[in-house]
């Protein structure tokens, strides 16, 4: 049996990041990915924004690690040639009974420490965006967009420069928990076995399989994984918009918005599709209920202008109906299992709140280190 200091199963972007912070920290990393690569999955199937902290709860760890990880973003962005743009966004009120939402929302996200937040009439949103149609709108100036996939590479690159050794095409089948460490067993042929001091469970959308399939991790303790689709739909031609457009939130999402890629190419997306399985087809016939969406604040949008683009698949922790669900950063304090965190439901902003989460990762293993007998 091998011994390495950390494991970390997943190579999305929190994985990765996590992976960096722990290096950068001087310890002994090796990240483990299923895939064939880093980022194929949520990382890379989203919108490509950077949140600016504005809807979550305060208090809680999607608000604060996307406020504080935003912010690490584009200075780490900035540094490392990593293409981005500070566009900004405006949350749109398409009818009277929405407009007091805004002032709800521009509440919330100056208490989580969002920045220029700014309510506008229909006139001077219409000022900024001419194409625009709606009855008020609330300006995000810190929100932006990000090339997704040179960010994860940047981000790799900084983790094997301290040390970080990333092992793809690799599932973990199992682990447990010994007295001296957790053996994890890593390849469905001719699997090998590692031992670790620390497991960090990365795994995404696997997670709670994942933590499931570690013996001596209590199951009670394993949440039970739901699945909430979010399929795109591509505009022909540039964007319409200079900025991102979203609508008022919807349970389990933020509505059909219009976000921008660097290119200047618009996308619509992403709808709320509840479903048992991981599927990545996007279905066509979904299209008629964005027209209807999208043309509440663009009602110019043609028949036929489009296109069925990609889909994701948001890791949630509560069924469809069910209250809005937080970051879950699990430790030995909550499972009694020194050397095992476990991330659950790290859906957005995770991708905004990668480097924060990967520095909170490292601060608990080091308290986990330091208050423990850890192996």
């Amino acid at each position: 049996m091998d011994d390495i200091e950390c494991i970390v199963i997943g190579a999305g972007v929190c994985g990765i990041a996590i992976a960096r912070a722990l290096a950068c920290a001087g310890r002994e990393v090796m990240v483990i990915e299923a895939e064939s690569s880093i980022g194929t999955q949520i990382s890379s199937r989203n919108s490509e924004v950077v949140h600016a902290g504005i809807y979550y709860p305060k208090g809680s760890l999607m608000a604060r690690l996307c406020v504080s990880g935003r912010q690490k973003l584009y200075d780490f962005c900035a540094d490392r040639g990593v293409a981005f743009a500070r566009c900004g966004k405006l949350i749109v009120a398409t009818n009277e009974a929405e407009r007091p939402g805004l002032a709800l929302i521009k509440e919330r996200g100056e208490a989580n420490g969002v920045e220029g937040l700014t309510l506008l009439t229909a006139h001077e949103a219409r000022t900024l965006e001419p194409n625009l149609c709606c009855t008020g709108a609330l300006l995000s100036p810190a929100t932006g967009i990000i090339d997704s996939h040179a960010y994860m590479l940047a981000l790799q690159g900084d983790a094997e420069h301290a040390g970080a050794v990333f092992v793809c095409n690799s599932p973990v089948m199992r682990a447990s928990v010994l007295t001296e460490g957790i053996a994890v067993e890593v390849g469905e042929i001719d699997p090998i076995t590692l031992r670790c001091r620390l497991l960090v469970n990365a795994a995404g959308l696997a997670a709670p399989a994942l933590a499931a399939r570690i013996e001596g991790m209590p199951r009670h303790l394993v949440p039970t994984a739901h699945y909430a689709k979010g399929n795109y739909f591509v505009l022909s031609g540039r964007s319409p918009f200079s900025r991102l457009i979203y609508p008022v939130p919807v349970p389990g999402g933020l509505g059909v918005h219009l976000t921008i890629d660097l290119g200047g190419q618009a996308r619509f997306g992403p709808d709320v599709e509840w479903v048992s399985e991981i599927g990545y087809d996007v279905d066509a016939s979904r299209a008629a209920g964005f027209y209807d969406a999208v043309r509440r604040y663009w009602p110019a949008l043609e028949d036929g202008a489009l296109q069925p683009g990609y889909c994701g698949i948001r890791p949630k922790l509560v069924p469809e109906g069910a209250a809005p669900q937080d970051f879950v950063v699990q430790d030995w304090r909550t499972h009694g299992v020194p050397g095992l965190i476990n991330l659950f439901g790290i859906e957005s902003p995770g991708l905004t709140a990668a480097i924060a989460l990967g520095e909170l990762v490292r601060d608990r293993a080091a308290l986990n280190r330091a208050g423990h007998a850890t192996p």
